[in-house]
């Protein structure tokens, strides 16, 4: 049952972390306008986690796996097994072309603040197609896959109803619902549409048709350890199932390779320039990098996905027998 990687311990103690604020704040309800900004964090420290998790799991044994993402699933704000739809066999597939649910381009290929504030939204939406897609194969041909998922939705909106249960029963209903929105709703939100975002920014402007140009990394050292390295992008589609603490490495071996405009120090200063600078100065904002996913030949465009049972890019923690 013990750790795939030593490193996970910090893992283990973000995720009590996250737990032991949530118990705070529900001890001390008037502490929560004051730290819903920090289960803001850990929420989305959690969804790295949850992406860490489905591409290299956490332990060694398989229930324990099970386990680890029903209790990050209730800080992150979804059940873990919809990453190996729309991340593994979908996004990590296609990389920004033709058939990827999460592309940038899909309304607008501008890089602007508002396509940026709306596009979890959109991609919310054509992602719930190959979820969907997922779910009905497991029912046709995976029952055991099929009643994993059934669990996992129940034990996340489960958890989430004892919560808001338990926050009403201790302090009153208005009280209750306020803490509740405060310390679970508004953070699970935030991490979802925080890595969507996180997705968006990363291959908006690339060229998914280059070996070392098809994403955007944030290099920064504070970004990647309070991110668990997830700043390091190219490193991971270059390889996957790599631990996030192989990523550095990854990335070192062909960084000087890389556009340099797709190599940033400062996650923070990247949305203070592009999203409030760069529309009165231009000459700030991001242009495309080499070739774009919309300018690839017809030949070249895959125009679906294809949701299958391989053994490739799956979430060992979910799918191994």
């Amino acid at each position: 049952m013990g750790l795939r990687f030593a490193a996970d311990v910090r893992t283990l103690i973000w995720v009590a972390l996250a737990a032991a604020l949530l118990a705070a704040q529900f001890a001390r309800p008037e502490l929560a306008p004051y730290l819903f900004w920090l289960s803001m964090y850990f929420a989305l420290a959690c969804g790295v986690i949850a992406h860490n998790h489905n591409h290299c799991p956490t332990f060694k044994d398989k229930r324990a796996n099970e386990i680890f993402g029903h209790v990050i699933s209730v800080f992150y704000g979804y059940p873990t097994f919809a990453w190996i739809p729309t991340h593994n066999l979908n996004h990590h597939k296609f990389v920004n072309r033709a058939g990827d649910a999460t592309i940038t381009w899909r309304h607008s290929k501008k890089n602007n603040l508002w396509v940026l504030v709306t596009y979890p939204i959109v991609s919310s939406y054509y992602q719930s197609e190959p979820i969907s897609a997922f779910i009905k194969q497991a029912k046709q041909k995976n029952r055991k896959l099929y009643r994993r998922i059934q669990i996992q939705y129940a034990v996340w909106a489960g958890s989430h109803a004892l919560l808001l249960a338990l926050a009403i029963g201790l302090h009153g209903t208005l009280q209750g619902l306020i803490l509740w929105s405060l310390t679970c709703l508004a953070p699970a939100l935030f991490a979802l549409w925080t890595i969507m975002v996180f997705n968006y920014v990363q291959h908006i402007h690339t060229d998914p048709w280059s070996k070392y140009d098809h994403s955007r990394s944030f290099v920064g050292a504070w970004t990647n350890f309070f991110l668990f390295n997830n700043g390091l992008h190219y490193a991971h589609h270059e390889n996957a199932g790599a631990h996030w603490t192989k990523l550095p490495e990854i990335h070192a071996r062909s960084a000087a390779r890389i556009d340099p405009r797709l190599l940033h120090q400062s996650m923070w200063w990247y949305f203070i320039r592009q999203y409030l600078l760069a529309p009165f100065v231009p000459a700030l904002g991001t242009t495309q990098v080499g070739r774009a996913a919309y300018d690839a030949v017809e030949a070249e465009q895959v125009a679906t996905a294809d949701i299958g049972f391989g053994e490739e890019g799956t979430n060992e923690a979910i799918l191994r027998a």
